[in-house]
């Protein structure tokens, strides 16, 4: 039997909203003919992402090429959620030629790329590159960053804001394991702001690794994939706040799955969606919801302050019309007030 082609493999990385879902859907809009399988690790009981990216209808990545693991982190369900999915992929007769992983915002890249030294993996894939999409105008208000100066600046104005937080640690683990940084929502910043993110990650990435700007997931593909990094074979390069422990914990994060009814515009989902944000620990929220009178469905993404919404297809005909928002959140967010805002 010949040698099979070792498929390379792109992990897509990076914290909550930080737009690694635009990303990945600008990527299957361009990808040139290359046909590209997607591996969703949606954090929640409701496949959002995987959803909005069904709904690109590209010939190169059909609704079966779409999977989703919904069972838990994907870095903590190697064995029994990851590994059977990837092989699904790999026994398939019309194997694609490339693979994208889009993990959760909670994942630490490092137990994924440490899957691919299994022999049954190795021999028939490799990690082409790590990409760690990052949120522009949260590093640059000091948020998730290892700089003194700007965790002290949020901590005055976050009290409660902890350096040892988990989600600064997980924002440090995706940066160093990381071959290149995608800098989202670059376009709400200005060219000195700018300029002092790009070189914040640079400093604390390896040296190898460089960070680009992008607006709304607009990057070439081709930047993206065929980066050749075998990551796999230099883990040791990728240090990790982790590296001592065998795993490691969700406990400070809660999610819950809200149903609301059809507005009449899309303002009005939106603007309780804002307040909802603005609740205490709310960090996501995100979700397709029905318009009254509109035969295509709208996608909410909401975090911090900012929240787009876009209709992205028409509803299909054997359909249900649901509205569900998914909330992402610390352990102990107020859940009951932020469901009343939702379906007020």
């Amino acid at each position: 039997m010949a040698l099979e082609t070792k498929i390379p493999v792109t992990v897509i990385t990076g914290f909550l909203g930080a737009g690694k879902t635009s990303l990945i859907r600008y990527m299957l809009e361009n990808t040139g003919g290359k046909r590209l399988a997607l591996i969703i690790n949606e954090f929640g009981d409701l496949g959002i992402d995987g959803d909005i990216l069904r709904s690109c209808n590209n010939e190169t990545c059909s609704e079966a090429d779409v999977l989703e693991l919904t069972n838990g982190c994907i870095c903590c369900t190697v064995a029994d959620d990851f590994i059977p999915t990837l092989e699904k992929l790999l026994n398939r007769d019309d194997r694609p030629d490339q693979i994208v992983i889009e993990t959760s915002g909670l994942a630490l890249p490092k137990p994924l790329i440490k899957a691919f030294q299994w022999p049954e993996i190795r021999s028939r894939t490799t990690v082409d590159g790590v990409i760690t999409v990052v949120d522009g105008p949260a590093v640059n208000s000091g948020l998730f960053a290892d700089d003194p100066d700007l965790i002290q600046r949020q901590r005055e104005a976050d009290p409660s804001l902890d350096h040892e937080n988990p989600l600064e640690e997980v924002f440090s683990d995706q940066l160093a394991c990381a071959d290149m940084v995608i800098v989202s929502k670059s376009d709400m910043l200005g060219e000195k702001d700018l300029a002092n993110v790009l070189m914040l990650i640079n400093r604390t990435s390896r040296t190898s690794v460089e960070a680009i700007p992008v607006v709304h997931g607009r990057l070439d593909p081709n930047i993206i994939l065929g980066v050749g990094a075998a990551a796999e074979d230099d883990l040791d390069t990728r240090p990790s706040c982790h590296d001592d422990e065998d795993e490691h914990e969700h406990d400070d994060f809660d999610t819950i799955t809200v149903g609301i009814s059809a507005a009449v515009m899309p303002v009005e989902t939106v603007d309780r969606v804002k307040l909802a944000l603005n609740q205490e620990g709310v960090l996501r929220i995100k979700g397709v919801t029905e318009i009254q009178a509109k035969e295509a469905r709208l996608v909410i993404q909401g975090v911090g302050d900012r929240v787009d919404y876009y209709y992205d297809r028409p509803w299909n005909l054997d359909e249900r019309r649901n509205s569900r928002l998914v909330v992402i959140g610390l352990k102990g967010f107020d859940r009951a007030a932020v469901e009343k805002i939702l379906k007020n």
